[in-house]
């Protein structure tokens, strides 16, 4: 049953028949205990109702499945406190690795008591982040390189002559970041003022970004770039409101290039920050680890993709 050399063809097959003929199903935590491999994967992630989470864990599911290995999904919420108890609780289930998807993981970048328990984790098993970066022994990540195209979206939006672009986010993850960092460099470079009056925090829903923008009536902008799609879609609702043209008058871009970008109505230019990619690289190295015994590399940086539509006109 575990595919050992020491067993002839003949009584390999022999067993396996009996197997069939009593529709036996090998106990998989008994297999595991003699085996030191439950051939389980345990999964986090803050919310999985969030598209690119629910992308995220589908591609690693699937991926994982084709190589034989099974999941136990957990939504650890947003707090600190939340997700270090969810880490405890997954350890505690015999897992082979931990993936957890999402920039949150990785702190804000200014307290290490915030990564402390992920430090603590990767001691008793390999820990996978994806959309995030974290430096440590036995902690390994893939992420996008959101500040590149951030940078190109932003001097895109420079080059037809935008010259108040906002830019909205909903925190201070890494990603979040990044993408602030790629924004202000872009406008640095092109000789504009980063002004601290079109850095929009919000939250990431459509109707909660177009009612605060409509709050803010002397707010002046002729462009807007959005850390999520939802967000952007929320502006294209706000320009809907004031009777403003789009890409004419107002130009719009988010990101993760989510289904919504290609439902609403201008189709909406979108960053496509290869989440699949990022997935089945992530299960790839894990499993190269696990199995051959591999080195891997413990960062990946896999470049993105700006899919122009309707709403810029660039």
């Amino acid at each position: 049953m575990n595919g050992s050399p020491k067993v002839s063809e003949k009584t390999k097959q022999k067993v396996l028949a009996v197997m069939e003929e009593k529709s036996y199903t090998p106990n998989i935590f008994a297999r595991g205990l003699g085996l030191d491999s439950m051939k389980t994967v345990g999964i986090m992630c803050p919310d999985i109702a969030d598209d690119y989470m629910a992308k995220a864990v589908s591609y690693l599911e699937k991926r994982l499945h084709k190589y034989g290995y099974g999941c136990i999904l957990g939504c650890s919420g947003f707090s600190q406190e939340e997700r270090e108890n969810y880490t405890k609780l997954m350890l505690s289930k015999r897992i082979d690795t931990l993936v957890m998807v999402g920039s949150i993981y990785s702190g804000s970048g200014d307290n290490p008591d915030e990564i402390a328990y992920i430090k603590n984790a990767a001691q008793k098993t390999p820990v996978f982040l994806i959309n995030g970066h974290l430096e440590g022994e036995n902690i390994y990540c893939a992420y996008a390189d959101d500040f590149h195209a951030m940078y190109e979206l932003t001097t895109s939006m420079i080059r037809r002559g935008k010259k108040r672009i906002l830019f909205m986010y909903n925190s201070e993850s890494f990603s979040a970041r990044q993408k602030m960092a790629g924004y202000e460099a872009a406008l640095i470079d092109s000789g504009y003022p980063v002004l601290g009056e079109l850095k929009f925090r919000t939250k990431n829903e459509i109707r909660y970004t177009r009612d605060m923008l409509l709050q803010y009536k002397n707010l002046q902008f002729d462009a807007v770039i959005a850390v999520e799609d939802e967000m952007a879609i929320g502006a294209l609702k706000y320009a809907r409101v004031k009777g403003i043209s789009v890409p004419e008058e107002l130009s719009v871009a988010g990101y993760n290039d989510s289904s919504l970008a290609k439902c609403c109505e201008p189709e909406l230019t979108s960053v496509d920050s290869k989440l699949s990619i990022l997935c089945n690289v992530t299960v790839d190295h894990m499993l190269a680890m696990l199995e051959k015994k591999e080195d891997i590399e413990q960062s990946i940086k896999v470049s993105c993709e700006i899919k122009k539509r309707c709403t810029t006109d660039f």
